[in-house]
């Protein structure tokens, strides 16, 4: 039966309010202060401009405390299965709360921002985070998914760019896009013999059994496709910047409405 502590609950209720004052009245205030480009956009722009400036902020922080986890937490390093999961579940309730802040903004504002993708995909990683936070099953396979995060502000940049009126080939869109290419390599391609390495040293041991078939078909499962979605992403990211950084007439293409990854 599933224990949520009451400083995980604390701390997701917490994180919750958090992103949604962020969303509400700190993005706003941040964004008229940096680029006067912000005041121009319409209202449906400036509430996914918001959600975006929230996504970016959240990948940061979980991303560093994901980081500072995989380096020094030396009990779910030695235990990925079943290690004390203290750590994790503080990072793990802060995207959680991250998470449901977002599905009650998408579902408000449905009209502007609406995306079947996005709920479905925020329901699945609610649901494989109740292992970790009600079971405290999966430590470290749970932390580590959230290094992925890190590619996230480079995607929203590409947005904002757009929005701007940044074209396609002007530099800081260029350096963008690499940084972008680069990053979503490292953090969601280059680590997947990692992942998967320690995913098979649990095979066939005792804490691997311990974790039951329905806990078993949930992690593998969802890993194996969340990995497939990253490999074609990664392959319409090279792609695209590929053709950004080779285009041979020089001339500007037209623009995605948006910057989602599709």
């Amino acid at each position: 039966m599933a224990n949520f502590s009451p400083l995980t609950v604390f701390i997701s209720v917490t994180s919750l309010a958090v992103f949604q004052f962020l969303f509400h009245v700190g993005s706003s205030w941040l964004s008229t202060r940096l680029t006067g480009g912000f005041h121009k956009l319409s209202a449906r722009q400036k509430i996914e401009w918001n959600s975006r400036t929230v996504s970016s902020f959240h990948a940061l922080v979980v991303g560093c405390f994901c980081l500072y986890i995989l380096v020094y937490d030396d009990a779910v390093n030695a235990d990925p299965v079943w290690g004390d999961p203290f750590m994790v579940k503080l990072n793990v309730a802060v995207t959680s709360g991250y998470l449901i802040s977002d599905l009650l903004l998408i579902i408000y504002y449905w009209k502007e921002i609406g995306d079947k993708y996005f709920v479905t995909h925020h329901l699945a990683a609610l649901y494989a985070y109740y292992y970790v936070l009600g079971e405290g099953m999966l430590p470290y396979f749970g932390n580590f998914r959230l290094i992925a995060e890190f590619s996230t502000p480079f995607v929203n940049q590409r947005w904002f760019f757009e929005v701007l009126g940044y074209s396609k080939y002007s530099l800081p869109n260029m350096v963008n896009g690499v940084l972008m290419t680069i990053s979503f390599f490292i953090v969601r391609i280059a680590v997947i013999p990692i992942y998967y390495g320690r995913v098979f040293s649990t095979f066939g041991t005792e804490a691997f059994h311990r974790l039951g078939l329905g806990a078993q078909c949930a992690w593998i499962i969802s890993s194996v496709s969340l990995d497939i979605m990253n490999v074609m992403w990664m392959i319409k990211i090279a792609k695209g910047c590929y053709k950004v950084l080779y285009h041979r007439d020089g001339k500007l293409t037209k623009t995605q409405n948006n910057g989602k990854l599709e």
